[in-house]
């Protein structure tokens, strides 16, 4: 085995930023979803107008042409607003930007891929880690099409991030597309254009610590009282003081509730966004606020109660709870779920498997080893065109999502999670620990022993072991070869040098450091047979 690359050390992963909370706004009255709807209606139109404004002016924006895109929205708003609508517009833009550059990374790999397996034989056979050339001349034929297909949507792509311009649409790109198919989308005209019109509407305010309550736009008091301030446009709606909306419903937090209201009673800064759920026929309040950066706790202090060595797989986590030296204890877990279904379903599936993890850690006091895991590069089209089920399967496996989540929810428990490079972590478990870890009653799976490397790569340790030695009185009687090489010896995860010469102590006949010198065998044919042979006299006795 041989060109491996370099792997990466592990690292405690940041703690979370931020809090999210979310509740119901049950019991409104129907002028209470008349005036929020022609509120987000109204904002939502001036945030299309911004947006328009922001991209058009691309790299050259600065902060004067954001005081201006500010000014011209008080007037139709306020300024508070207005400071929301150009920060979530410009926030906006910057995400177009980033997935912009994600889409030419991507487009350079699929180039990069086709360009390779056509300089390549056809009927070529690949090696690990590289597909061979194409199948037969006309799939070369259609690669070679494809190929100029993408030089030209990459080329199209670079000039447009060099000159600024971005492509975003309000209220989603797909969302949009199902317009032109509705039959295949399952839904009736009617029925786009609320979801299409819910999208677009913009109910969502910046906290201001020091303000009452921590903002002056969308207002909850500690008793539930939800107030907003209504546009210029829209003063007349007013049913309180000073332009300001309350809605006939009180609202509550189940979860982190204690937080907020400390937060609220404080006057501290909380955001909040007003959603309608179309398929429910919903409305929903969600409150966000920052939270100061949690200190990361040394890689060393992590490891010196054990880890938890988590695998993740398209439908389960496979985890192994290890020592400080790297041994695994106990029996292997199995944390399921299920990903089919709606985002919701998903998501709740997910949150359910973390939380059992969690709570099983905890319970050794063990931090969480997981992999750092990015299948960006590996879901190309170029690379696995026709192997569809492996696409679908890596492509289902929610990486991101669960990372993020485990992040957030171990922070509460107080469980500190450590990333490793998930290089050759299931090739090396599964060749070195799959089976000396099966025994009678139990069967060690890819998975676990892929879970066993995660933790061993965190602790420090090696993957790979060195290979039991033979029986006595067949080698070097049990020698060094199960020795582990410790951790700072450069090298210790390549492969070992091959030694030449035997294997073993005991010199093979003609390999001796005699081989080449004849004089010191008895053969037929060498000199020494050759020589007069004298018989010494012998002495004479008395």
């Amino acid at each position: 085995m041989g060109g491996l690359r370099e792997v990466a050390d592990p690292f405690v992963a940041p703690g979370p930023t931020g809090v999210a909370i979310r509740t119901g706004l049950k019991g409104l009255a129907g002028q209470d979803v008349m005036a929020l709807r022609l509120v987000g209606g109204q904002m939502g139109s001036l945030a299309s107008r911004d947006l328009k404004a922001r991209c058009a002016a691309g790299l050259a924006h600065d902060s004067d042409q954001w005081a201006q895109r500010k000014r011209a929205l008080t007037g139709q708003s306020s300024s508070r607003w207005a400071g929301s609508v150009t920060k979530a517009t410009h926030d906006q833009w910057a995400l177009a930007r980033r997935g912009q550059l994600a889409h030419i990374q991507n487009l350079q790999a699929g180039v990069d891929m086709i360009t390779g397996r056509l300089s390549l034989p056809v009927g070529a056979k690949g090696c690990k880690g590289s597909p061979g050339g194409y199948r037969s001349r006309r799939e070369w034929f259609a690669k070679s099409r494809r190929l100029r297909l993408l030089e030209d949507r990459l080329e199209r792509e670079r000039a447009d991030r060099e000159a600024g311009r971005v492509r975003v649409v309000r209220g989603g790109r797909k969302l949009l597309r199902n317009r032109h198919n509705l039959q295949a989308a399952q839904m009736s005209e009617a029925k786009w254009r609320v979801r299409w019109e819910a999208e677009r509407w913009f109910l969502r305010a910046d906290g201001e610590s020091g303000k009452r309550y921590g903002n002056e736009t969308i207002r909850v008091s500690p008793d539930g009282e939800v107030s907003i301030k209504l546009p210029a446009p829209l003063a007349g709606l007013a049913n309180r003081p000073h332009g300001r909306y309350v809605l006939a419903c009180r609202v509550g937090f189940r979860h982190r509730g204690e937080q907020w209201a400390d937060r609220v009673a404080a006057n501290r800064a909380v955001a909040y966004r007003i959603q309608y759920d179309v398929e429910r026929d919903r409305w929903y309040l969600t409150a966000s606020w920052q939270t100061p950066p949690v200190r990361a706790v040394p890689l060393e202090a992590v490891r010196s109660g054990g880890l938890v060595g988590v695998d993740t797989n398209a439908d389960h986590l496979a985890a192994w709870h290890l020592d400080i030296h790297g041994n695994p204890v106990g029996a292997p877990r199995r944390f399921d779920y299920d990903l089919t279904g709606c985002a919701s379903h998903r998501d709740a599936q997910a949150r359910h498997a973390l939380i059992r993890l969690l709570h099983w850690a905890k319970r050794y006091g063990a931090a969480i080893a997981i992999e750092d895991l990015n299948f960006q590069a590996e879901k190309t089209r170029e690379k696995h065109g026709r192997r569809k089920r492996f696409r679908r399967l890596i492509s289902g496996m929610p990486v991101s999502r669960l990372r993020g989540r485990l992040v957030s929810m171990a922070a509460e428990l107080g469980i500190t999670v450590v990333s490793v490079d998930p290089a050759y972590t299931s090739r090396w478990g599964a060749q070195h620990w799959q089976k000396s870890l099966t025994g009678k009653r139990r069967k060690t799976t890819r998975h676990h022993a892929a879970a066993v490397a995660i933790g061993r790569r965190a602790l420090g340790h090696p993957i790979r072991r060195r290979t039991a030695p033979p029986p006595h009185d067949r080698s070097d009687r049990a020698g060094h070869r199960t020795v582990q090489a410790a951790s700072g010896i450069p090298g210790r995860e390549e492969t070992r040098p091959r030694v030449p010469g035997p294997r073993t102590r005991s010199v093979g006949a003609g390999r001796g450091a005699k081989a080449g010198d004849q004089c010191a065998h008895n053969r037929l044919g060498h000199t020494a047979e050759h020589e007069s042979w004298h018989q010494d006299s012998l002495p004479l006795s008395h």
